[in-house]
Order: C-alpha cells, then structure tokens, then sequence
C-alpha cells in the first residue's frame, strides 16, 4: 500500500499541514530545526515518495490527467477501461478529464485551456500536438490500435482478436466462415483490423474468403444477413462477429430464420459484455483484459510524470476464447 502524508503526519506528530510544509520545503514558513527533523526521519522510515501529482502541482501543473478519445461510440468496453484508469489514477491525487474529439476544435485549444501535467491518447496523437504537448512540458502517453513504432506506446492487436475467433471456429470444424460488420462508421478503425485477421487466418488456413456482411442491431437485418450466409452456393456455418452486441444481433437474427445455434450456425463475438452470458444459447467471446490494459496505461502516466518509477510491464495475456454453447 502507497504510503502518503498523513502516514508521515501520523509517524511524526505533526499536522499533515506541516509535513506538507516539510517535504515541499515551502518559503516563508517557520518550522523548528525539530520538527523538520522529525518529519523527514519520519518520512525515511516508512519510504514515502511524493505523489506524481504533488510533484506536478509544485512545477505549477494541475493535477488534471487529461485522456483524449476518438469519435468512438462509447460502449461497456470503453467506460470499464476510463473507469479503471480514472480509479487508479485518483490512487495517486490525479483526476482524469474524458474528451472525446468531435467537430473541428484543435486539440490545441483544449489542452492549453485546462493546463493537464499529462494527456492520455487512446489512438497516437499527431506528430505536431505530441510535439507541442511536450515542449509545453505536458507528459504525452498513448496507446494505439495495432502496430506501433513507438515502443512507448501501448499496443492493443485488434487483428490478433479476428485471428482468434476463426482459429476457435475452424478447431470445431468450421470452414465456410462470415464476418458479421458493425453498421457504425465510428467504429471502422476497430472493424477494419478485426476483419483483416479474421482474413488473414481464413488464408493461413487455406479457407475460402469470409463472406462480410453488415448488420444493423435489428432483428430484421440480422435475419437478412444469416438467410444470404445460408443460401450462398457453399452456406456458412459459422459467423465471427466485430463485437458481441452484433453477435446477438446474430443469434437473433438466426432464431428469426429457423436456424438452430450453434447445429446450424455457430456464433462468437468479442468484449464478453454482461448479457453475453445470459444470451440463448450463451454467447462464446473474445475476453479482452481491460483492467490490466487500463492498469499498464496508468502506471505508464505515473512513471511519466515521476522518473524514479519503474515503466510497468506490458500485459501479455491481452486477450482469450470464452468458449460457451454459441459455439
């Protein structure tokens, strides 16, 4: 457990007031040789370090962390991960400010109006705003979709996620696959790369091309998908869906049309949101591991703003098959 001021206020008898005097060493206040004394072998045996965010107020910074989103829909996957960032952050003294980039206003205006001492990307800033970021001392994190030159940034595949729904598929003997889109343009950038490893895996495989349909989160559209995957001169057997509420659409879609799931059509999604469970038949998924995702992107803030910090250790076991009767 982080120790704080108050653990030293308490070790030394003193009001957390003049461990604060102390420890900043604050001009113009008179503390007795003593106490000062007190405060600091206090301090030095329980281990306390500033706060990154005491070090940011003393630089003149706030103790804003402000974490910029692109114009995604924002879903139970994305409020987990701010949710997790903003509390562990709030661990350390640091609030969070969500911005999420829509319209025209320059990324510019935003950060020098609220003067953060970090800002967190979710997709890589461009090259001029890091730049300008950085020479305003402003700590510049961010993570990205795919590949990265960076090694920095915090990687999350979205292609290794299609590549897993067709190996889970293809294991159960499924060779005549679909790619179920997302009917949201917002969500192209995550769609694209989930769809190009659900792609790439089909053609490791020797699979035939995946048959790729959008569908809209209706029963009637979804209906209208699974009767074209099922008429197709070789039918589909198997869908890999971009998300699991598309999935759901899915299923939906293929108890509209007579089929039986998964005898007639097997079904995976991805994010295994709370009602994937209470699907019929349950839903199988991708588990991503946002705590820890959020988790590396905090500490990454952290270790940023305070040197003497270890840079955390990226998550390894990012992303697994739930496997339920859907499949």
């Amino acid at each position: 457990m982080r120790v704080t001021s108050a653990d030293v206020a308490r070790e030394s008898g003193v009001s957390r007031t003049t461990v604060s005097y102390v420890l900043n060493a604050k001009p113009g206040v008179v503390i007795t040789e003593a106490t000062r004394r007190r405060v600091l072998e206090a301090a030095s045996r329980l281990g306390y370090t500033p706060s990154a965010a005491a070090r940011a107020l003393r630089s003149g910074r706030s103790d804003l962390v402000l974490c910029v989103l692109p114009d995604w829909t924002v879903g139970p996957v994305l409020d987990t991960l701010i949710d997790h960032v903003t509390t562990s952050l709030a661990e350390h003294g640091l609030s969070v400010l969500v911005h999420i980039s829509r319209g025209s206003r320059p990324l510019a205006e935003l950060w020098r109006a609220v003067t953060p001492c970090a800002v967190l990307g979710l997709v890589p800033f461009a090259a001029a705003d890091a730049r300008a970021m950085t020479r305003s001392g402003i700590v510049v994190v961010g993570s990205a979709l795919d590949e990265d030159p960076h090694p920095e940034t915090f990687v999350v595949p979205q292609t290794s996620i299609g590549r897993l729904q067709v190996e889970h598929l293809v294991a159960r003997g499924h060779r005549a696959l679909a790619y179920a889109a997302p009917a949201d343009d917002r969500l192209v950038a995550f769609a694209d790369r989930r769809l190009a490893g659900v792609r790439a895996e089909c053609a490791r495989l020797g699979l035939p091309e995946p048959r790729v349909t959008t569908v809209d989160l209706t029963v009637e559209s979804a209906a209208a998908a699974v009767r074209g995957w099922r008429d197709d001169a070789v039918p589909v057997t198997a869908v890999a869906a971009y998300n699991d509420e598309v999935a759901l659409a899915v299923l939906a879609g293929a108890t509209a049309a007579g089929l039986v799931v998964p005898d007639d059509l097997a079904v995976i999604g991805v994010d295994d949101i709370p009602v994937a469970r209470l699907a019929s038949p349950p839903l199988t998924t991708v588990w991503q591991a946002i705590d820890a995702q959020a988790e590396y992107l905090a500490a990454s803030v952290l270790a940023a703003l305070d040197p003497s910090l270890e840079p955390p250790v990226r998550p390894d076991d990012v992303f697994h098959v739930l496997e339920r009767a859907s499949t």
